[in-house]
């Protein structure tokens, strides 16, 4: 198989696993709270890199990471999977899942906002106008349809969601200055967040940790940490490397949103909302728009 076709079947896969996500994660919050779908994600995601690491032979390189890298890591492993999955967690807790997928998609407009005042980058007319066009789908997807009435079905899930996009994308704008193996940095970062999760998870649930656990919570886990967290990311980064064109890869991702409310309508049972779709198209339209002005 030539390597251009294994790039498609790693990107596709990737964007296959990503489409079950948004499904995943409702069904997994009926079983079990926020905290501990965070934190049995994360040790699962941490777990499969490390042995990525080692059938990849480099887990050595953790030996050779400064103490600086590790004071990196820590703050890299607050941001993500602390943070941004906390706050997405919740978005998914206060709204219907094809609410909240479209919006958390517009961290690639958050990626451009915050390049401006730490990367220095300067933002044409044009993407201002995709990052006009793309938040708009928001307010349509965030009010039903009723743009101008500012009447949000959850407001606060709809600010947790869009504060998730802004730390995801501020997480690989830091990950750009970090010079470390990819695989080997990420695991670092995850393994630095475990205690914080273990200290968040045992200061707010106490005993009740044990007492309410759930197997169908710790499944749940278990799927996003391999599909969200984990498989997805080796996946795409092997389908980058090995396409003779980067841009055929990257716009595979558009595709993951559309399949995400066919999996949300089958799996949840939740009727699509004719402004979710609208919303959709505009966010979609924004991140193409943007795409294009870079290129």
């Amino acid at each position: 198989m030539k390597n251009q076709k294994k790039a498609y079947l790693y990107g596709l896969s990737t964007i296959f696993l990503w489409s079950s996500i948004a499904s995943a994660i409702k069904l997994s919050l009926r079983w079990t709270d926020v905290q501990s779908l965070i934190f049995y994600s994360a040790l699962v995601a941490t777990a499969f890199l490390f042995v990525v690491l080692c059938v990849q032979k480099k887990v050595p390189l953790l030996l050779h990471f400064t103490r600086r890298e590790w004071f990196f890591s820590f703050f890299c492993g607050l941001l993500n999977p602390c943070l941004s999955y906390l706050f997405l967690f919740k978005g998914y807790n206060l709204l219907p899942a094809q609410q909240a997928m479209p919006i958390n998609y517009t961290w690639g407009i958050a990626l451009t906002l915050l390049s401006i005042p730490l990367l220095g980058q300067r933002v044409t007319r044009g993407e201002w106008l995709a990052i006009a066009v793309s938040y708009f789908g928001v307010l349509i997807i965030g009010t039903k349809g009723r743009p101008w009435s500012l009447q949000f079905d959850s407001l606060p899930g709809v600010l947790l969601l869009l504060l998730s996009s802004v730390i995801w994308a501020l997480y690989w704008i830091l990950n750009t200055r970090d010079k470390r193996e990819t695989v080997a940095g990420l695991f670092a970062n995850f393994l630095c967040a475990l205690p914080v999760l273990g200290l968040y998870i045992g200061l707010t649930h106490g005993e009740r940790l044990w007492t309410e656990f759930s197997l169908r919570g710790v499944a749940g886990g278990v799927w996003l940490g391999f599909f969200e967290m984990g498989i997805p990311f080796v996946f795409w980064l092997t389908a980058l490397r090995l396409t003779q064109s980067t841009a055929r890869i990257v716009n595979l991702i558009f595709l993951a949103p559309v399949l995400s409310l066919v999996v949300i309508s089958v799996v949840l049972g939740e009727k699509i909302h004719p402004a979710t779709i609208v919303g959709l198209g505009f966010v979609l339209t924004g991140l193409v728009l943007q795409r294009s002005m870079k290129n």
